[in-house]
């Protein structure tokens, strides 16, 4: 289908009304079906969404306020996108399953949203990780930008693909007394993409391109890339801005899409967060790598360009039609004198000693073939439900080289920790230049074809079950995750 950009608005997600929250009187959240309008030409699309909004309303916390969320899953028993029952987690279980994971929430192993901790509709049917109904988020972690989202095993691809994601703001007062644009001048921007049948309605292949006669059909795809840029629920939207600076929360929640966003105009902007928060100092940038589920946090300035209309790209693909990702139209009147700044020291990040590792574990990204001969992604050649081998000590330190020898880059996701970037070296073992983000907390890093990025963390603050995974959701859904379990110290 054919759109014209920039005629929508870009919509800002309502924040859910701040309360003090228990166990017994927790936020109650319910995943819905409804119908979502993406575009003024398009009809109202069927979609699944948290309280019925797409993206699902935004979470505004404070640091070290824990808080109480009841998730309720109030879904059809059928699913309306085309599910594959031949891969992990997706056959002899409900055809319809949710459970939510906060991404980047150092939240207990019953919080946390593992694959197999799904719920059916009022939980009538639970997966066998299920533990509780009401999660707890302790929002330990300094002032950042995370994202909630489904996580069903086998299915996450099409439940977030669907609508299931939403925004999770922390706040602390170390980064309210710093002088960023604040209030209307900081923007949430959740990047997507989608593509739509002729009737408008939500198209997502049930089987690759020139599938052989042997696959199952439906079939899961390598990858989805739609057609269409999605911001804030909105196809190709322009947000009117005044001649200031603006702060803009970038998350990619696109399902397998990287972006190298970049400015029409080639201006610079200010890298001031990634996934975990503020970085110690500003980076003056052109273009930044985001792969999937990771988070930039960018000031842009456009004082000097009153009048105009700028476009945030994707370089990747310039000369596309989702080269183009949204519009900032330079049009609104300055409301008062712009007394923001980008300050040169922004936070400290504690980085861990060398001396602290207790283990370095060396982790290939590997692409084999299933049963149908389909390419089959695998963490250290090892599938879902093979026996768990990450199994660090809680508390401890390790370094993970993650070796990628695939032909493609893949964002890996850790849940529980945040960490921080040591280096990316070549195929020749040549140490390469880091990228801006990499100076950052992170909880997803792309790893790109060829690299072997090495990466630092302390598995703290709770043992248990968790995963890592990669965090292009097809990938995920066909076998692309492995189990991670943080071990208490044995009692002497």
């Amino acid at each position: 289908m054919q759109f014209k950009k920039f005629v929508d608005r870009l919509p800002i997600p309502p924040v859910i009304k701040s309360r003090k929250t228990t166990k017994n009187n927790p936020y109650v959240v319910s995943m819905v079906q409804t119908r979502h309008q993406f575009h003024q030409n398009l009809p109202k699309t069927k979609v699944w969404a948290y309280n019925g909004l797409v993206p699902g309303p935004t979470f505004e916390v404070k640091k070290d306020k824990p808080i109480y969320v009841k998730w309720k899953n109030k879904l059809p028993k059928k699913h309306f996108l085309p599910i594959d029952t031949t891969i992990h987690g997706a056959s002899h279980t409900p055809e319809v399953r949710t459970v939510v994971h906060l991404h980047g929430s150092p939240s207990a192993p019953a919080s946390d949203g593992h694959p197999e901790a799904w719920f059916t509709k009022n939980f009538g049917q639970t997966g066998p990780e299920f533990v509780t109904k009401t999660y707890k988020y302790p929002n330990r972690e300094r002032a950042t930008t995370l994202w909630y989202h489904d996580h069903a095993l086998g299915i996450t691809r099409l439940n977030v693909y669907a609508g299931l994601a939403g925004l999770y703001l922390i706040r602390d007062e170390e980064e309210k007394a710093l002088p960023l644009p604040k209030g209307k001048y900081e923007v949430p921007l959740i990047v997507q993409d989608k593509s739509f049948n002729p009737d408008g309605s939500l198209f997502y292949p049930a089987q690759p391109s020139n599938p052989s006669p042997d696959l199952p059909f439906p079939s899961i795809v390598p990858g989805f890339f739609g057609e269409t840029i999605v911001v804030n629920g909105k196809v190709w939207p322009y947000l009117n801005v005044e001649p200031r600076k603006y702060r803009f929360r970038i998350v990619n929640a696109s399902n397998s899409r990287a972006y190298q966003f970049q400015l029409s105009n080639s201006q610079s902007f200010f890298l001031i967060g990634t996934d975990g928060g503020l970085l110690e100092r500003p980076i003056e940038v052109q273009s930044l790598l985001v792969g999937s589920a990771e988070r930039i946090d960018i000031v842009v300035d456009f004082s000097k360009l009153q009048g105009e209309t700028i476009i945030l790209q994707n370089q990747f693909e310039l000369g596309n039609p989702t080269g183009d990702v949204m519009a900032f139209k330079v049009t609104k009147p300055l409301k008062g004198k712009d007394n923001s700044q980008v300050p040169a020291i922004l936070s400290n990040i504690d980085h861990i000693p060398l001396t602290e590792v207790k283990k370095v574990r060396h982790l290939t990204l590997v692409e084999t073939q299933d049963e149908f001969g389909r390419p089959m992604l695998l963490l250290d050649g090892k599938e879902w439900d093979d026996p768990v081998t990450e199994t660090p000590l809680l508390d401890s330190v390790e370094i993970w080289e993650l070796e990628n020898i695939t032909d493609g880059g893949h964002p890996i996701h850790l849940h529980l920790v945040d960490f921080l970037v040591l280096e990316r070296r070549d195929s020749n073992g040549n140490l390469k230049q880091p990228l801006p983000t990499d100076f950052g907390l992170k909880d997803t890093v792309t790893v790109n074809a060829g690299e072997t990025v090495r990466i630092i963390m302390r598995f703290e603050p709770f043992a248990g079950k968790y995963v890592w995974h990669c965090h292009k959701l097809e990938h995920e859904d066909h076998d692309m995750m492995r189990p991670l379990t943080i071990r208490k110290h044995k009692k002497s």
